[in-house]
């Protein structure tokens, strides 16, 4: 926009609200939210009808502890369907936006390329926190309604065979909750970097889908093991740590650090492609 010949830049707040609204209202990410909700509550009422699941895992510590429900949604749910929908997102973010030719108005409106790159990284990021926000609370809801607190301290029961309060409890589910996010913002960053070298959402899809399958397959032969530091999904495995007493930290903050790296990464590769973009 220019007054007077003078370019004046939308605002920045408009802006968000605006992207905001888009993601959030749009029709495949309320499916997406409403099937990732859907996934504590099969899990409680496959508890509760069957008075423990049997097998080993965390699903064995939800019977009668309620609290750890929201704690293996998560970890079930990080496994392909968490990444599906942050994918999802990223995949709109841009390459859909050029396949539908309104990548180029934003190109040429009075917004930066850095701030048309925060734009739609926040609004990734919404649907990320969006996500882990269903699984978490109605995982809570669930876990408490059909599963019920653990039964001495009415809070939760740990892998380590201790106790602790609702409070505790709950202070643990939000850090995995945090972590959570914290993992899915790396991924979307990365796919955020592969939706603008494209025009097709698809293929987003298919690189970030099928590069985890990769990163899981390295990560399962032994003889590379050398490569587990840089695979994002290696330190996945650490959501299960807050149900430990005490709490360890080394490898949620080790896998947190290496989510930052490639937050980092996808950022800047999102940055530097969209400023040499063409209009």
């Amino acid at each position: 926009m220019t007054t007077s010949g003078v370019s004046v830049r939308a605002p920045l707040v408009r802006l968000l609200r605006s992207e905001l609204r888009w993601v959030l209202r749009r029709p495949r990410t309320q499916v997406a939210l409403g099937l990732l909700a859907l996934v504590p509550v099969l899990i409680g009422i496959g508890i509760a009808a069957t008075d423990g699941p049997g097998g080993s895992g965390l699903l064995t510590q939800v019977a009668g502890n309620g609290l750890v429900l929201p704690v293996a949604a998560l970890s079930i749910s990080l496994t392909l369907l968490l990444p599906l929908a942050v994918a999802m997102a990223a995949a709109d973010a841009l390459a859909g936006e050029s396949a539908h030719g309104t990548l180029r108005g934003l190109l040429l409106a009075p917004v930066s390329r850095a701030r048309l790159v925060l734009v739609k990284a926040v609004g990734v990021l919404a649907v990320a926190v969006a996500a882990v926000a269903a699984v978490t609370v109605v995982g809570i809801i669930t876990g408490l309604v059909l599963v019920g607190p653990s039964a001495t301290t009415h809070g939760l029961l740990t892998l380590s065979g201790t106790e602790v309060g609702p409070g505790s409890a709950l202070v643990r589910v939000s850090l995995a909750a945090a972590w959570t996010v914290g993992q899915l913002a790396a991924l979307g960053a990365v796919a955020l970097a592969v939706s603008s070298t494209t025009d097709h959402p698809l293929v987003v899809l298919a690189v970030v889908l099928g590069g985890l399958i990769v990163f899981g397959v390295l990560s399962a032969i032994p003889a590379l093991g050398w490569l587990q530091p840089v695979l994002l999904t290696t330190g996945w495995f650490a959501i299960a740590d807050v149900l430990r007493d005490p709490l360890p930290l080394d490898g949620l903050a080790s896998s947190s650090v290496r989510a930052g790296c490639y937050l980092l990464l996808g950022v800047g590769l999102t940055l530097a492609r969209t400023a040499t973009r063409e209009a």
